[in-house]
């Protein structure tokens, strides 16, 4: 029988792809975007993060969540030092989320508060990109705008406690894979998984009619 976390990996592949090669992303990446592209992104992040973190603490009793709940993988301090440095020390005054930020967040709040099972697909579908196609975007950002390699501005790229992502990311699939749920929650999950990467890909619809590139 396939295991969960392949059943999930494959369910969402097609939606993972799309919001992998989103206009804003592929405009990004692809060096044609400034630096204040890549610090409203930065911005619509955070707004995703504190959704996932803020509710962490309470969850990490929870027998569904609870395994997922790892210090080493909080992105919210890192985050903020990326804000200081892109936007200066005042960077909250002027935070402000998208929309489509709005739903994504509010959505990933809704889940962590009421259903275990879908806070756990949103946290699959975030911290297990930002360790794989995340060192992708620290990578061009680094040689793009000049950041300093792993410093401020693409330290939320930048798991200092995990020394091995691949060893890591294979935990990661053995705890997904012993998800105490029956098959029908098994296959809500998936769905939710889905749901996360259409949020995220609405989120890079926004910032491309934000940014778009002149003719």
């Amino acid at each position: 029988m396939e295991s969960f976390s392949t059943l999930i990996r494959c369910a969402s592949h097609e939606q993972h792809v799309e919001a992998e090669t989103s206009t804003f992303m592929s405009d990004l990446l692809g060096g044609r975007l400034g630096v204040r592209a890549y610090a409203r992104y930065t911005e619509q992040l955070w707004f995703v993060y504190e959704a996932l973190e803020s509710g962490a603490e309470r969850l990490a009793v929870d027998p569904v969540a609870g395994p997922f709940i790892r210090p080493e993988l909080l992105r919210l301090p890192a985050l903020e030092r990326d804000l200081a440095h892109l936007r200066g020390a005042g960077w909250r005054a002027g935070l402000s989320a998208l929309p489509a930020t709005r739903a994504y967040a509010d959505r990933i709040r809704e889940c962590a508060e009421r259903w275990p099972g879908g806070y756990v697909a949103h946290h699959y579908t975030r911290y297990l990109g930002d360790l794989s196609g995340g060192q992708i975007i620290r990578d061009r950002a680094e040689r793009t705008w000049g950041f300093t390699r792993k410093g401020d501005g693409v330290r939320f790229y930048v798991f200092e406690g995990i020394s091995n992502p691949a060893a890591f990311k294979r935990s990661y699939r053995e705890l997904l894979d012993a998800v105490a749920a029956d098959e029908l929650e098994r296959q809500r999950i998936v769905a939710e998984c889905r749901r996360a990467f259409a949020l995220n890909t609405e989120v890079f619809r926004a910032l491309s009619e934000e940014f778009p590139l002149s003719a």
